[in-house]
C-alpha cells in the first residue's frame, strides 16, 4: 500500500467533497441568470469543471496507477448485466416524485428542463461518483486491505458517508424527512458501490446515478421544493429495496 498516495488521495478527497457540499469556490464569482433557472444551479455546474479540472490534476500527478475505473473496458457488460434494478428504481421514483407532487403548478422553460433537471444532474452523478466511489471507496478499501471482506467493508463504509453526507443539503427538514432521506441514500448508495466494484468500471455508477437523479424531473414543473410524506415512503421502500439486491450481489473475495 502506497501510504503516500492514500494520503494525497484522501487529502483530494476531502477538498473535493467540500467544494461539492459548499459550492465553493464558483458561488463566489458566478451570479449567471437564464431564463427561469435556479441562479445557483449555475454556479454549482461552473463549480463541477473546477472540481474536474483539480481531480484531473491531481490525479494525473499523483494517481496514474489509481484503480479509478474510467475506461470502456467492462462498460456495456456491466450496464447488461447490472442496470435493470437502478432503471426500474429510478422509474418507480419518478413515478412516486409524480403522485406526491401532482397537481403541477408551474410551466418551465425548456432551459430549466435541460439544465436544471438533466444536466445538473449528470454533473451530480460524475462528481458525487468519482470522489464518493472513485476515491472514497478505493481508499477504505486499501487500508482495510488485510480484512477478508475488505471490498464489503469499503462499499458499506462508502455509503454510510454518502447518505450522511447528504444531510447539509437537508437543513431545515423535518427529521423523520432527513432520516428517511438518509436511509434511501444509503440503498442507493450500496447500488453504487457494489456495481462499481463488480465491473471495475466507474463509469456504470455514473451512468445509472445520472439517470436515477434525472428521475427527480417532476420537481421541474413544481413550485414545491421539499418532500411529500407519499413520495417519501415510496423512496424508502424503492431504495431499502435496491440496498438488499445490493447486498446479495456482494461477493466477499478473500485477499
Amino acid at each position: 500500500m502506497n501510504k503516500k498516495q492514500i494520503t494525497v488521495m484522501t487529502i483530494l478527497t476531502l477538498v473535493l467533497a467540500f467544494m461539492d457540499i459548499s459550492g465553493l469556490p464558483a458561488a463566489l464569482f458566478i451570479n449567471c441568470r437564464l431564463s427561469d433557472v435556479t441562479p445557483y444551479i449555475m454556479s454549482l455546474l461552473v463549480n463541477f469543471l473546477i472540481i474536474g479540472f483539480l481531480a484531473w490534476l491531481v490525479l494525473k500527478s499523483f494517481g496514474k496507477d489509481w484503480p479509478l475505473g474510467l475506461h470502456t473496458s467492462g462498460l456495456a457488460e456491466g450496464i447488461k448485466k447490472y442496470a435493470f434494478a437502478g432503471v426500474v428504481a429510478g422509474i418507480l421514483s419518478c413515478i412516486a416524485f409524480t403522485i406526491g407532487l401532482a397537481p403541477f403548478d408551474y410551466n418551465p422553460s425548456l432551459w430549466k428542463i435541460l439544465i436544471e433537471g438533466v444536466l445538473y444532474y449528470l454533473g451530480v452523478a460524475i462528481i458525487e461518483e468519482l470522489y464518493v466511489r472513485g476515491l472514497f471507496l478505493n481508499i477504505v478499501d486499501k487500508i482495510a486491505h488485510k480484512k477478508e471482506y475488505h471490498t464489503v467493508i469499503a462499499i458499506w463504509v462508502s455509503s454510510v458517508v454518502f447518505g450522511l453526507g447528504h444531510i447539509p443539503g437537508m437543513i431545515g427538514m423535518e427529521p423523520l424527512v432527513v432520516l428517511f432521506k438518509v436511509i434511501s441514500t444509503i440503498g442507493m448508495g450500496l447500488y453504487f458501490g457494489t456495481i462499481y466494484k463488480q465491473t471495475n468500471n466507474l463509469w456504470v455508477p455514473i451512468i445509472l446515478h445520472g439517470f436515477i437523479d434525472i428521475c427527480a424531473l417532476p420537481y421541474c414543473f413544481t413550485t414545491y421544493s421539499g418532500y411529500k410524506t407519499i413520495s417519501l415512503i415510496g423512496l424508502v421502500i424503492i431504495y431499502t429495496l435496491l440496498g438488499i439486491y445490493s447486498i446479495a450481489l456482494m461477493k466477499p473475495k478473500k485477499r
